[in-house]
């Protein structure tokens, strides 16, 4: 391609993305003067309108019809919908975390927040790491930190940053608790993760996430994927302990944590974490979950590189 094209194409691009960046904050500056359950429900009932108009929402029929080739387009469609609800909610969500967040140890039960897996919370902050935690991108999965913080567990998050280079810094500048920090994927990150492991510490990543160059051919419901192999390359490096988590949003407004036992990982004839195997065993766990919930799952995210195929 012409130099002065691609420069020019890549300008646009830049104002393109702030401007889209620009809309967003707003949206989100007006969303924060309501009430959190008023700004709760109409970000879903918005993105219930808006979302089917996108493009991306012919990726999600697409990926729902491949993923449940059981259920009749009805279904598809309300799941669809519905997941894009849950989506807009999301976005309202990062808005309210801090009074979202109103669960207290010592009252469990008693607020928006419950959580289950509280004496597995306890034991982990009562003896040393290394400890890698696990989930997908399922329900309110950012208000997970927020949790191991309210147990004195610090931990280092590994994200992907948003394509949008503007969300992406607000993004890395919002997301902060008092007990975590975080960590964008790009190059260098592996070995800040590594870092922390040796210490001791731990460190949470999602697993679901598209990943192609240098993945572990995979199956996600039973269809061809490649997963990122750095959690079980990690665990197998550092003798890092395992464990999944994951965020639900309950029907009545509230939400449930779960931290699940200790996950032992397949291991090969030689006693050591078999990658493929292990990659295989996450996937059939975030699988299970996306079951229980699937419209709390990210149905327009590009999982199975099925993109490309849809546009020709």
């Amino acid at each position: 391609m012409n130099p002065r094209i691609a420069k020019t194409l890549l300008r646009a691009k830049r104002a393109g993305d702030y401007v889209t960046a620009k809309l967003l904050f707003g949206a989100l500056a007006i969303v924060r003067l309501l009430p959190p359950d008023t700004g709760l429900r109409l970000a879903d009932r918005s993105a219930r309108l808006l979302g089917p108009l996108s493009s991306r929402h012919k990726l999600a029929l697409h990926n729902l019809k491949r993923a449940f080739p059981e259920k009749g387009d009805e279904w598809i469609d309300r799941v669809a919908r519905d997941n894009w609800g849950q989506i807009g909610r999301m976005a309202a969500e990062f808005v309210y975390l801090d009074h979202l967040f109103d669960f207290d140890p010592d009252k469990p039960g008693e607020g928006r927040i419950e959580v289950s897996g509280i004496d597995t919370f306890i034991e982990l902050r009562e003896r040393k790491g290394p400890f890698i935690f696990f989930t997908g991108h399922l329900g309110c999965f950012e208000l997970l930190p927020i949790g191991a913080a309210a147990f004195d567990l610090e931990f280092t998050a590994l994200f992907r940053q948003p394509n949008n280079r503007y969300v992406a810094e607000r993004v890395l500048s919002a997301r902060r608790t008092a007990g975590g920090h975080l960590v964008p994927s790009k190059a260098g990150a592996v070995w800040n993760l590594a870092g922390i492991l040796k210490k001791g510490s731990s460190v949470g990543m999602l697993t679901d996430q598209k990943f192609l160059r240098g993945g572990v051919k995979t199956t996600f419901f039973g269809l061809e994927c490649k997963t990122n192999p750095l959690l079980p390359k990690l665990a197998r490096q550092y003798d890092a302990q395992v464990y999944p988590a994951r965020s639900i949003r309950l029907a009545d407004g509230r939400y449930r944590l779960e931290l699940f036992p200790r996950l032992d990982l397949p291991r090969d004839a030689a006693g050591e974490i078999d990658i493929e195997a292990s990659c295989q065993a996450l996937n059939d766990i975030v699988e299970g979950w996306v079951r229980e919930h699937p419209e709390q799952w990210m149905w327009f995210h590009d999982r199975w590189n099925q993109k490309k195929r849809l546009a020709k």
